[in-house]
């Protein structure tokens, strides 16, 4: 029997929800299923992914669920030699590439993209990000696009959700 998927979530996950379709406010749910199939080891991130989002302002939702809500091993490091070593062949195929402007490989050795890619090649995980694919983009580095050089599976937020079998439905006291 195949082993489902472990999902390691992009920060643009969370702040899309966020600022979008499952905002704190309306869909705690959403937020609730995330802590939930951590629970089951089906979801979790990546350190670098932790900064990004506690870079926000310190009394924004984000910022506060991550701070209170979300459990202690939820993020996971990135410092393992192992990791460390598929980043570092990640980093250097896009220094390498001609396709990709220097801008463009200059903000992705920034980002915490490379690293969830490098996590999840030695993990054997699945990336969770709201970005399409754009195999002839060349003023960014994608992050499916890396996904798939890197034989690494990606998804969108709504195929995870869909593979953990959350249902956020709404109950309305007294209906019938």
């Amino acid at each position: 029997m195949k082993k489902p998927a472990v999902y390691v979530l992009d920060s643009d996950v969370f702040i899309a929800a966020k600022n979008a379709y499952y905002a704190f406010d309306i869909c705690p749910g959403f937020w609730d299923s995330i802590v939930e199939a951590h629970q089951r080891d089906r979801v979790r991130s990546i350190d670098r992914i932790k900064a990004e989002l506690l870079a926000g302002q310190p009394k924004e939702d984000l910022v506060v669920w991550v701070k209170q809500t979300v459990p202690a091993g939820f993020f996971h490091g990135t410092q393992s030699k192992p990791v460390l070593d598929a980043y570092a062949e990640i980093a250097l195929w896009v220094q390498r590439s001609t396709q990709y402007l220097d801008r463009a490989k200059a903000k992705f050795a920034t980002e915490a993209d490379g690293w969830l890619v490098a996590y999840s090649m030695v993990h054997g995980t699945t990336v969770v990000t709201n970005e399409q694919p754009r195999p002839d983009s060349r003023s960014r580095v994608l992050l499916p696009d890396v996904c798939t050089e890197f034989k690494v599976p990606s998804k969108d937020t709504f195929t995870m959700l869909r593979s953990l079998a959350v249902k956020l439905d709404l109950r309305v006291k007294g209906a019938t």
